[in-house]
């Protein structure tokens, strides 16, 4: 059930990714719904779901890029997997909690990404600060309004499933 849930959750925000990101300027990924998607899975189920969300939606992403395969996946497993300890570790309920999970993810995330280029370039790309504050700050609301969603919806479902039980009972 778990494994199935990660990779629902991956493929949702795969097909998020792709659908909003014709949408930017100039095709560029200016926010990442695969890493809110890797850190919704760590969060929510741990580090092991975050190491396969990480691992699967990273090289996904990778193949539909034009990027190096393998750097995306290495670099969102590994955030995935610390996200997952540290989140077993600390209780992390507050949206605005969350909402520095996410932000603190996107970072690290973008620092191994370019860290990672670095190796494999033997040279150092340089650190583009402002597309990185915009792009973790975007992924933070993305996350916000994630997990506000998630824990927003079952709720939603059991009020409409009682609302047509009661329906269907007064007609009788």
């Amino acid at each position: 059930m778990k494994a199935t849930s990660v990779l629902l959750t991956v493929v949702i925000a795969v097909t998020l990714q792709l659908m909003l990101a014709r949408y930017t300027v100039g095709g560029k990924w200016l926010f990442d719904l695969v890493l809110v998607g890797v850190v919704y899975a760590a969060l929510n189920w741990g580090p092991a779901a975050g190491m396969l969300a990480g691992t699967c939606g990273g090289l996904i992403q990778d193949v539909l890029s034009s990027d190096i395969v393998g750097v995306g996946g290495l670099s969102k497993t590994i955030v995935g997997f610390t996200t997952g300890v540290l989140g077993s570790q600390f209780v992390v309920a507050r949206p605005f909690g969350r909402m520095l999970v996410v932000a603190a993810s996107s970072f690290v995330h973008r620092l191994t990404i370019l860290g990672l280029h670095s190796l494999v370039d033997q040279h150092w790309p340089g650190m583009p600060w402002a597309a990185m504050l915009g792009e973790t700050g975007l992924n933070s609301l993305c996350g916000l309004v994630v997990f506000q969603a998630s824990e927003g919806w079952p709720g939603l479902w059991n009020r409409n499933r009682q609302a047509r039980r009661s329906g269907i009972k007064r007609r009788w």
